[in-house]
């Protein structure tokens, strides 16, 4: 059966290490950027500061999948063009979420690792797409899903032929609405324990809100998960989408400084 072949695969650890998909030394890496891509400008006043602190990856939303159709909805494909442009100038990877099967080719061009955001964790058209694909893949959690089922939406990945797959914790919904999702840290050292597959932790998405960021980054870290994913902003105050939830670029600084990160450099 599929299902027993993945497993069997995952216990054999034949799946990529973000490491070794990117050559990087670190055993725990860091994603940061804004939530959309709003200009060439923008997207360059947080290279500047990632590149200082030797942060890796770049990430910004161009296709925005949002719960109102009135909001804010991406550059789309000019947005990734834009991203990749400012990628290579600084000398940085990149990430961004691809919604449609249609668009993965043009996701495989110009991004590094191609995001599956959590709405489409059951889009299996997507996930058999970006599996055959064999480009790096970011797989995030549905926020309604168990660990069994997004274990399943990964073997789609997996199952064709794609190892060079990332799994991406994002919290999910729960009665308590302290926070804007549920972090799963159970779920996330269930994952650790019975699968080889890399897993980082989307902190902004997790939790909606700036001011718990450091704790529950030091917490996830000391895990040993394989990086953490935020969300950056110039101008958090006029971004035009999760304001509430983007460091600005001097929160930024502080955070990297906060968990050592320039230190283990």
């Amino acid at each position: 059966m599929q299902t027993e072949e993945f497993q069997l695969e995952i216990r054999q650890n034949k799946f990529n290490t973000i490491q070794t998909m990117f050559s990087l030394d670190r055993s725990s890496t860091l994603i940061a950027g804004p939530c959309s891509i709003e200009s060439r400008e923008q997207l360059e006043q947080v290279a500047d500061v990632l590149v200082r602190h030797h942060v890796p990856f770049i990430r910004g939303g161009a296709f925005k999948p949002r719960t109102s159709p009135y909001s804010y909805q991406g550059l789309g494909a000019e947005g990734l063009r834009m991203l990749s442009e400012v990628g290579r100038q600084y000398g940085l990877l990149t990430i961004s979420e691809i919604l449609d099967p249609r668009d993965v080719q043009d996701g495989a061009e110009y991004l590094d690792i191609i995001q599956i955001g959590s709405r489409n964790m059951s889009n299996y058209g997507l996930l058999k797409e970006v599996g055959t694909s064999r480009h790096p893949v970011l797989l995030k959690r549905g926020y309604m899903s168990t660990v069994s089922e997004y274990l399943l939406s990964a073997e789609y990945i997996a199952a064709a032929g794609n190892t060079n797959l990332i799994l991406c914790e994002r919290g999910i919904r729960s009665f308590d609405n302290s926070t804007r999702n549920l972090l799963d840290i159970s779920g996330i050292a269930l994952i650790q324990k019975e699968t080889s597959l890399p897993i980082i932790v989307d902190l902004s998405h997790s939790l909606g809100r700036k001011d718990i960021l450091l704790p529950v980054a030091k917490a996830v870290l000391a895990m040993g998960i394989d990086g953490i994913m935020l969300e950056v902003h110039p101008d958090p105050g006029n971004a035009l989408s999760d304001q509430q939830q983007q460091l600005n670029l001097h929160e930024l600084e502080s955070f990297l400084k906060a968990i050592r990160w320039d230190k283990d450099s």
